[in-house]
């Protein structure tokens, strides 16, 4: 791939976001009807490609079980407010009436309060008693100290994410967590992320995760490419990721890793462009925080915004338009791409005829 010249002793590649690209129409055209979203990893089948990241503002114990319900996976943040108090709703409702600068200090002094175990365990024992997928999100930072609570409390998938998580972390501080051996010893399937590049990715997958998330700091409520100066455009990140899932399947002898775009999806059109690159299913956060019955209130934030020492996000507000169910299933009021995101899917992928979701991951693409 051609280089640019920033100058005589900097070159880069040209990378590009889901905004640079637009998905082609073919020859062939379905019904909507005829189309399939579904997919499944590991032995875990869900109708819908869609993740629900997370993220306070939009995922409860309560919201992830509806989730569910509707055909998706939602994944309860594990070191969120959740685990530390026992009954939140207040501190979710003072978060929605701060003002300006005192929503960052504000939100640092909440999250202050410790992670407790006994609440990782009644957490999921109410998702799992719903009868739905259970699925917990920890940070790299506490997967370690909190791994058998989750997985004694019979979660399903276990999520590992952080802003960027690689599989080689070196510390003189203290011991890092060994990937590899850490998903080896676990009974259940890991989703492990974000990373960015082909080879950070390939060597993920080569921990034995059964998905990478993809994206880094391309969030409605991070604040990282100011803050760090780092960011991958999306588009780019999830193909050069799809060519490292190509990569290992030919090099583990046909062992499949899944590809799931977390970051910069904000409306129905990014969902599909994701899909259009490689992705075999999307984390989206923002579009549920437009939710009526998300527990932010109208706001959206992750654990990037309330960092003790260097806050890497913000909270940011969204009007709310409609249920989680007509943000995923419509019918949509707006003409913005906001709602209905899996009738958009549909349709994207029919007016290119294509049916399966890993089907549409062929289709053409140009840049805009």
């Amino acid at each position: 791939m051609s280089e640019i010249e920033i100058g005589r002793a900097k070159r880069a590649r040209r990378a590009y976001s889901f905004d640079d690209i637009a998905i082609v129409p073919s020859r062939r055209t379905r019904d909507t009807e005829e189309v399939s979203t579904a997919w499944q990893i590991d032995a875990y089948r869900f109708e819908i490609p869609v993740v629900a990241a997370p993220m306070d503002s939009v995922m409860s114990p309560e919201t992830a079980i509806s989730f569910g319900r509707l055909g998706g996976l939602g994944v309860l943040n594990l070191e969120g407010l959740w685990t530390r108090y026992s009954d939140p709703q207040p501190l979710l409702a003072e978060v929605a009436q701060l003002q300006g600068v005192e929503a960052t200090r504000r939100l640092q002094e909440i999250y202050a309060e410790p992670v407790k175990a006994e609440l990782i365990t009644e957490r999921l024992r109410e998702i799992r008693e719903a009868g739905v997928t259970v699925a917990g999100s920890l940070s790299p930072q506490h997967t370690k100290e909190f791994a058998k609570t989750v997985v004694d409390a019979g979660v399903d998938m276990f999520v590992i994410r952080g802003t960027t998580v690689s599989a080689e972390h070196v510390s003189s501080q203290a011991e890092p967590l060994n990937l590899k051996e850490f998903i080896y010893e676990l009974d259940v399937p890991v989703i492990v992320g974000g990373c960015a590049t082909h080879q950070a990715a390939l060597h993920l997958m080569r921990t034995g995760a059964a998905g990478v998330l993809v994206g880094f700091g391309g969030g409605a409520a991070h604040t990282t490419r100011t803050v760090l100066g780092i960011a991958v455009p999306m588009a780019s990140a999830v193909a050069d990721v799809a060519a490292a899932r190509r990569d290992y399947l030919d090099e583990s002898g046909g062992r499949y890793v899944h590809v799931i775009a977390d970051g910069s999806i904000g409306t129905s059109g990014d969902l599909a462009k994701a899909i259009a690159c490689g992705a075999d299913a999307v984390m989206v956060g923002s579009p549920f925080a437009r939710a009526t019955d998300a527990p932010g209130h109208g706001f959206h934030w992750g654990a990037e915004a309330h960092h003790a020492l260097l806050p890497r996000g913000e909270r940011v507000q969204f009007d709310q338009v409609g249920t989680m169910e007509e943000i995923l299933f419509g019918p949509s009021r707006v003409a913005d791409g906001t709602m209905n995101l899996v009738g958009a899917l549909k349709r994207s992928m029919a007016t290119t005829g294509y049916t399966e979701v890993k089907e549409f991951q062929r289709v053409e693409v140009v840049t805009a």
